[in-house]
């Protein structure tokens, strides 16, 4: 799958753009991550992606399609979007969210079928959450609540999914164990473009990276030539080490000043 983002511009008032003349190409199922400060347009950014945002300049196609152009339910065909958080209002069971990502795949009106259960349940159960499957999705953890609107995205069975922060809300052992995901889900051929705030990610996944700054796209590319002391210092401000530890690459901010 193809996506191009061409010359966008969206701002939320006239007074400042918050991107400005972006563009940026993607083609699955590679992972791309997507590095910026906050306030730099990485949610914004996203948005426009999936159709939540009209861009005033510009243009952004999947496969060739503008965006706009796609109805809704074939365009969760090939794209999966989950947000930073998710806000639950109803006690729904887990399996009961996971089956909801099926809507695009079964017939209007029709009720889930009990392959689309399974198929739930095994989404659940490939992420090691099969034990939530009856549990009230108010009554789970952020975390895990993050873990299972995975689930329902894999169950909507896309060819891209889009993750805003994935790792924000999880705690040092659970961020380690989802960017094993995302490198599961290449292994499956699924695409993966995701913002983070975490460098070392990205070198982990060793796929491409896009340095978001000033409303643009300033560097794109592999993981290992992006992520430098200079553009890391350039993008946070503050000193940074990148450095090679037996076959990974890390990136370590430089000592505290006293």
């Amino acid at each position: 799958m193809n996506l191009t983002v061409d010359d966008i511009t969206f701002g939320y008032d006239s007074e400042r753009n918050v991107i400005e003349h972006l563009s940026l190409t993607y083609d699955s199922p590679d992972v791309l991550c997507i590095l910026g400060s906050n306030g730099m347009g990485k949610s914004t950014l996203l948005q426009c992606i999936i159709g939540a945002f009209q861009t005033s300049t510009g243009s952004i196609t999947v496969d060739g399609v503008r965006v706009g152009d796609y109805k809704a339910r074939d365009f969760a065909r090939k794209v999966a979007y989950i947000p930073q958080s998710h806000t639950p209002s109803f006690a729904y069971k887990v399996v009961d969210i996971v089956t909801m990502g099926r809507t695009s795949r079964i017939g209007y009106l029709a009720n889930p079928s009990s392959e689309d259960v399974e198929i739930a349940r095994e989404q659940l159960d490939y992420l090691g959450v099969g034990h939530l499957a009856e549990k009230a999705y108010t009554e789970i953890s952020g975390g895990e609540r993050q873990l299972v609107m995975i689930a329902s995205a894999l169950a909507q069975d896309p060819e891209l999914m889009i993750l805003d922060e994935p790792t924000a809300h999880l705690d040092f052992g659970n961020a380690y164990r989802f960017v094993e995901l995302v490198d599961k889900l290449r292994e499956r051929n699924m695409g993966v473009l995701m913002t983070t705030h975490f460098p070392d990610h990205a070198l982990a996944l060793d796929g491409t990276t896009a340095i978001l700054s000033g409303g643009r796209i300033v560097a794109e590319g592999k993981a290992r030539d992006v992520i430098t002391e200079e553009s890391m210092r350039e993008l946070y401000g503050i000193e940074v080490h990148v450095e090679r530890i037996g076959d990974r690459t890390i990136c370590i901010p430089g000592p505290i000043a006293r």
